[in-house]
């Protein structure tokens, strides 16, 4: 990975190039249409969903009353749409145990390969 503990679209391009027959400008386009596929869906008002991954959608907040941090004012905050990322089953279980993989017996979508992130 290029910065500590930081994945970046540059790591992804990477590890795409390193794993198939394609120059570098290519690798780095697949990741930007992935990248905007998932905000078209989203400003779409679509729910993402990424199987053995998890899924995005766009939740609506409600304007809210809040305070000015500084000042202690009372001030009205504007309605807003937020993104929410709700991990997978087999995520969460990988994320907690270690990185360690999954038995594949007991879940079908578990990676068959760690892709070669460089450090």
């Amino acid at each position: 990975m290029s910065k500590k503990n930081c994945l970046t679209k540059a790591d992804l391009a990477d590890s795409i190039f390193s794993m198939m027959p394609i120059d570098k400008s290519q690798a780095n386009q697949i990741v930007e249409d992935f990248i905007e596929l998932i905000k078209v869906g989203l400003e779409q008002d679509e729910k993402v969903m990424i199987s053995g991954y998890g899924s995005f959608e766009v939740n609506s907040k409600s304007a809210r009353r809040g305070r000015n941090p500084q000042t202690g004012e009372s001030i009205i905050l504007r309605s807003r749409k937020v993104v929410k990322f709700k991990p997978s089953q087999i995520l969460r279980k990988s994320v907690n145990n270690d990185g360690s993989p999954i038995d594949e017996q007991e879940d079908s979508f578990a990676p068959k390969s760690r892709l070669p992130f460089r450090s």
